[in-house]
């Protein structure tokens, strides 16, 4: 099983650089997106062989979701069942017979980290939401979700010790949520690898001199390891500021 997530960066322009190339060089068994940034009827998408849902946020032009997969899922969830949490379309939930897919759009703190605050509730929230589909099936979690949590994991760790995506707190949450259960796919294949990045500014030529972030994720559950093939981050693929990321297992 091959699975896919990648931040598109609004799903309209990343249709215009080359997404429909690699969808279909991929032939994932699911292709899970972040930041559509789209409502519903604005797009239309002919993928043969793939059911397709999509959660939309309530503001317009902003943040989204939405999986294509080519098995049809036993049951999907739209967001967490917490309303506070479930206006911006952030979270899709697919049941399968063994596992759960989810693909998440974790909120970003912002510049002057506005919206920390926020984040840590959504974090806490979102933690509990896992852990309750993990007492039932295994889980597979994927998405953008806004954190470099070790300094492997971005170019500058020192100057941005204190910005919107490694922040003490953020980082510290997503320890939490390996410890409570869960493994970072990528690094359980690749514990020392360096400067691989799936986020890059589009400020400074920041991919040019491959000055970025790890930041976009699959973790599964940890008794699910011993089923995991190989995990990729795509950095040769462009169409956004993100690049995609993936995971096969069997």
């Amino acid at each position: 099983m091959k699975y896919i997530s990648w931040n598109v960066n609004g799903i309209r322009a990343c249709l215009q650089k080359g997404f429909m190339d690699f969808f279909k060089e991929a032939d994932a068994d699911a292709f899970c997106l972040q930041e559509t940034k789209i409502q519903e009827g604005q797009v239309k998408l002919d993928l043969p062989g793939y059911h397709q849902y999509f959660n939309y946020a309530e503001k317009k032009g902003y943040s989204g979701t939405a999986i294509f997969c080519k098995k049809e899922p036993l049951s999907v969830t739209y967001g967490m069942g917490i309303e506070e949490h479930d206006q911006e379309g952030r979270v899709i939930t697919l049941e399968f017979e063994d596992h759960y897919l989810v693909t998440v759009y974790t909120p970003n703190s912002k510049q002057e980290l506005l919206r920390l605050d926020y984040r840590m509730v959504w974090e806490d929230a979102f933690r509990a939401f896992l852990q309750e589909l993990d007492k039932k099936k295994p889980v597979i979690v994927c998405g953008d979700m806004n954190v470099a949590k070790e300094e492997i994991d971005l170019k500058n760790p020192s100057s941005n010790h204190h910005n919107a995506g490694f922040t003490d707190e953020e980082r510290d949450k997503m320890r939490t949520l390996l410890s409570a259960g869960f493994t970072d796919s990528f690094r359980y294949f690749y514990p020392d690898q360096k400067e691989i990045y799936s986020w890059w500014s589009y400020r400074f030529h920041a991919r040019e001199k491959n000055a970025g972030w790890r930041i976009d994720y699959f973790l599964v559950s940890d008794r699910l390891t011993d089923r995991l093939k190989s995990a990729k981050i795509h950095t040769d693929i462009m169409g956004s500021d993100h690049c995609p990321v993936e995971v096969t297992w069997e």
